[in-house]
């Protein structure tokens, strides 16, 4: 391929960028090893810069993801080469890399049954239990799923600053502690388990609803999730009704992804969804999982969100939906796992069962949140209720305050009609 633009390009690395760059650092991780963390990423960058470069003028090579992959080691064991204090391990490294470019870049280093081991190895590597909770979440989304910074703050609704500092800490950590790039004995496997599911969980609600960017859906992230989630299923020691339960979660939530945007990539909220075109395969799918999750006694927040979403995908219509049951649900989600952003969602649906000024009432309680301080929703939320009781003045103050803070562009045209039609 040649000619192609600029614009071309770099739509392509980005694509790329979001597919592949949790596999090629997977894979260049599990011959440099995990100390050599930041020089894996470095080089991932690197070489996705020089596709920008290189690409508009010498075209797109046949196998791009193998070109990308091939270039990040070249510039890696440059590095290496260069740095004295890893000399003595430079044969060490030279035959691993050999070995990559016989098994996995002669074939397609990214076909799925080449590489699963390897981010399945990555994600247990980096929710290993000498870091902290938090640090193991934001380091996986970093490194396997290709989360920049500040999307990684948006996701866990703090600062910037606070989750590079984290990354820093659990890097250096993996540095000292000597952890390899394998996949835990089956006894350690439970005790990292929760962490992997928290960081899937998060990956599939950035695809669900992007907290930036022109897209409100982005599928890519939600494929990956699943495919992750999926491979957690083939080994017994990670066979678990909460996987299962996340799977339901994820397959019940996607069968909506068709009709979440209109054709204009405009937001379009449960009550107006054309649910002749929810995904029935998905929907299956899905409670095919809600139902395996129910083998043994264990009750997981995931369990209790899949159950959820299940309401939703099997109501006929809006109208249909059964508020109460949510209700039910919501409370003891909150219970088991309280959050803001859980309690937000239970005034919604309360706001459903005893009406707005119900709703309003729980949400003042949000209001001095920290976490909620920079959140859309709380303030959007809010305008909808009043909006429901006719005060419009105090429902536009509240969009207008919703507009304010982060989010992607649908939801802020959204918000902006919203606002508009209130005069």
């Amino acid at each position: 391929m040649s000619g192609e633009s600029q614009a071309q390009v770099n739509r392509l690395v980005e694509h790329l960028f979001r597919h592949q760059a949790g596999q090629m650092l997977a894979i260049l991780t599990r011959f440099f090893g995990l100390e050599n963390l930041d020089l894996a990423e470095d080089v991932v960058q690197e070489a996705l810069l020089q596709a920008m470069r290189q690409w508009p003028f010498g075209g797109v090579p046949d196998n791009p993801r193998a070109w990308l992959i091939q270039v990040a080691k070249n510039k890696a064991l440059d590095i290496l080469r260069r740095n004295a204090s890893l000399q003595r391990i430079q044969s060490e490294m030279l035959q691993r890399l050999e070995e990559l470019q016989s098994t996995h870049v002669a074939q397609d280093p990214f076909d799925i049954d080449q590489i699963p081991d390897e981010q399945l190895a990555m994600i247990f590597a980096c929710c290993h239990p000498d870091l902290s909770k938090e640090v193991r979440v934001a380091l996986t989304l970093k490194a396997v799923s290709g989360f920049s910074v500040p999307e990684i703050a948006r996701a866990f609704l703090s600062e910037p600053t606070t989750i590079a500092q984290r990354l820093v800490r659990a890097k250096r950590r993996l540095r000292e502690s000597g952890i390899k790039l394998a996949m835990p004995m089956s006894d350690e496997m439970a005790a990292r388990l929760d962490s992997v599911l928290q960081v899937l969980y998060l990956l599939y609600n950035e695809g669900y609803t992007a907290h930036s960017g022109e897209d409100l859906v982005r599928h890519d992230l939600c494929a990956e999730a699943i495919r992750l989630a999926r491979l957690l299923t083939t080994r017994p020691a990670t066979d678990t009704p909460a996987v299962h339960a996340l799977l339901a979660l994820f397959y019940l939530q996607a069968t909506r992804l068709p009709t979440r945007v209109d054709g204009d990539g405009n937001l379009l909220l449960l009550v107006d969804q054309d649910r002749s075109q929810w995904d029935q395969a998905l929907l299956h799918r899905g409670l095919r999982h809600l139902d395996r999750c129910a083998d043994g006694d264990q009750l997981t927040e995931y369990h209790l969100q899949a159950g959820i979403a299940a309401i939703h995908a099997t109501s006929a219509t809006f109208e249909d939906t059964d508020w109460p049951a949510l209700l039910n649900l919501y409370e003891r989600l909150l219970c088991l796992a309280p959050s803001p952003v859980v309690a937000l969602n239970r005034a919604i649906a309360e706001s459903m069962v005893d009406g707005p000024v119900a709703g309003l009432r729980s949400l003042e309680k949000l209001s001095a949140e920290p976490s909620m301080k920079s959140y859309y929703l709380l303030p959007a939320v809010e305008a909808d209720l009043l909006r429901r009781l006719g005060r419009t003045s105090e429902a536009a103050d509240c969009y207008r305050l919703a507009l304010g803070r982060p989010c992607s562009e649908p939801e802020r045209r959204f918000l902006l009609g919203r606002l508009q039609a209130l005069f």
